[in-house]
């Protein structure tokens, strides 16, 4: 791998931006930081991304099988590296998993699959899922400051980029609920000869009696007329 200089890094970094603002997914943003990581930062040969939701997990943007099955291997051992730092720790550093004692059974497993070393950094992914980037090296490595400082940017862009198009889908998913809401409304102006406050009183005295959303209603009401 070829070591960037300052100038080159900002301009790799500037255009992971771009592809970040352009990309129509979470994931397509997600894979352009693995793959990022794998370029820039010196001895990463793989890199992935670990969400935890409750007592389950989703692997996303693995540049190759092995960071899903240490994912895996982590949950099923409750202990590691990428389970610590999505949940508890900002970055974990191994050098050489060979002589790490910090998780007594994922360690020797990680060096059996042929995994010497790893750094893991905290992504804010949301109120109820946590995350980490991780990525791996073939061979024991001694990661430098630069290394680290990296992956930390790496790790705050993938969270600033992700909670940007929660945002962006959340955003959709109220203005679809406004116009659906808004459709039906005007379904029961025509059908009952009400006027707009009176048939948005009867859609809500409707989800309130059936414990059902409004928007669910409004829907049902689209669906039926």
């Amino acid at each position: 791998m070829t070591m960037l200089s300052g100038s080159d890094l900002a301009a790799r970094m500037a255009d992971l931006a771009r592809t970040a603002s352009a990309a129509r997914s979470a994931a397509d943003i997600l894979d352009s930081v693995t793959a990022a990581a794998v370029e820039l930062i010196p001895g990463v040969d793989t890199a992935g991304i670990l969400l935890i939701r409750g007592s389950g997990h989703e692997s996303v943007a693995d540049t190759t099988e092995i960071p899903r099955q240490l994912d895996a291997l982590q949950m099923t051992l409750n202990e590691g590296p990428c389970m610590q730092a999505a949940l508890a720790d900002t970055e974990i550093v191994t050098d050489d998993f060979r002589s790490e004692t910090r998780w007594a059974r994922y360690s020797p497993a990680v060096v059996d699959i042929g995994v010497l070393s790893g750094l893991s950094f905290k992504m804010f992914t949301g109120e109820r899922t946590a995350g980490a980037l991780n990525l791996f090296g073939f061979r024991p490595r001694t990661w430098n400051d630069n290394d680290i400082a990296i992956g930390g940017v790496l790790a705050a862009h993938a969270t600033a980029a992700i909670l940007a198009y929660q945002q962006g889908e959340q955003l959709r998913a109220a203005l679809l609920t406004r116009d659906q809401i808004a459709q039906a409304k005007g379904i029961v102006m025509e059908r009952y000869n009400v006027d707009d406050i009176r048939a948005f009183e009867m859609l809500r005295q409707l989800s309130q009696e059936t414990n059902t959303k409004l928007f669910e209603v409004a829907r049902k009401v689209i669906d039926t007329r």
